[in-house]
């Protein structure tokens, strides 16, 4: 899918537009050939540079092609997937081409929030033809969605954390290992992010500009305080799970410790049972009151048992 948006300099209008005109933003999500082979034959750039962005395990970083001037910038941004019917957090390649002085590219393979923002016109002081401050600009919101989605899985996990404090389901256990393994890919594209930000930063990519200079360091910032916070919510999430590993083991001993301790309790009247059986002399096999007196043996001897047992804290 293609589209293309133009803000006019002269009233300052965002509007969907059909051709390719100097200025203009140019969104691609999940393109096919066609769509692709078009878009490079219109803004003259090579379709390497946005084959890149379509690779689900590009890793975050900037290329540069000197001969045509075309810069391309690759971050990792949020999405939620949907995976029988369970919401999975991970993050995926979000392609930013300059080319020239004259388009600006987003490449994606799926939609993602940070783009939809802009497309619906929520972003305040954007302009299509501002091509450093708009990156700047999805760098930022970027950033923001990681804090959001972050908050969102922290509460996820003290769901889950509750359930599991009634009742122990494997269900719940899955769900919290699925949102720690989300934590892990985040971790690992915001740093990823911050090097490509610090690389901006230091203005030898891209041009920046006095006024759109501090829209980047507070992304930076925004960057940072997400990385600190995956790694909170990360360290937390471990301790919660080793902590319910440890109780599901504990209480799997308890449960073979209280199966033992039954088994045990049933052996005694079966053993006393076993040796009234045999056929050889024993006492009382001649009294006409012999079974009940047995009964009664077994009766007090599996209640000894039970108490001793019991003292040693064995049937709890």
């Amino acid at each position: 899918m293609i589209k293309i948006y133009n803000t006019d300099p002269l009233i300052n209008e965002f509007k969907e537009v059909q051709e390719y005109k100097r200025g203009c933003w140019i969104n691609m999500v999940s393109p096919t050939e066609e769509e692709i082979r078009e878009v490079c034959h219109n803004v003259n750039i090579q379709d390497q540079f946005i084959r890149y962005a379509l690779d689900f395990e590009e890793k975050a970083r900037i290329e540069t092609e000197e001969d045509d001037n075309t810069i391309l910038f690759i971050v990792d941004v949020p999405i939620i997937e949907k995976r029988d019917n369970t919401e999975i957090f991970t993050t995926m390649p979000l392609g930013m081409i300059v080319v020239r002085d004259d388009f600006f590219i987003t490449v994606s393979l799926r939609k993602n929030r940070v783009i939809e923002d802009f497309e619906r016109g929520k972003i305040k002081n954007f302009q299509t033809y501002k091509k450093s401050r708009f990156i700047f600009q999805i760098l930022f919101f970027n950033a923001s969605y990681y804090l959001t989605y972050l908050k969102q899985i922290n509460k996820e996990t003290e769901i889950a954390e509750y359930i599991l404090k009634n009742s122990m389901k494997n269900r719940e256990l899955l769900k919290m290992l699925s949102l720690e393994k989300s934590l892990v890919y985040f971790a690992t594209s915001l740093k990823s992010n911050e090097l490509v930000m610090e690389k901006t930063l230091r203005g030898k990519i891209i041009k920046l500009y006095d006024e759109d200079e501090d829209i980047l360091e507070d992304a930076i910032t925004e960057n940072r305080q997400a990385i600190e916070m995956a790694q909170i919510y990360n360290n937390i999430l471990n301790g919660t799970m080793d902590a319910y590993a440890s109780i599901i083991s504990n209480n799997l001993n308890v449960v073979m410790k209280t199966l033992t301790s039954i088994t045990i309790i049933l052996a005694v009247p079966t053993m006393i049972s076993s040796f009234w059986g045999m056929n050889v002399n024993l006492p009382f096999q001649n009294n006409e009151y012999g079974f009940i007196i047995m009964i009664f043996v077994a009766i007090i001897t599996t209640a000894v048992v039970a108490l001793l047992l019991n003292k040693r804290d064995m049937l709890k």
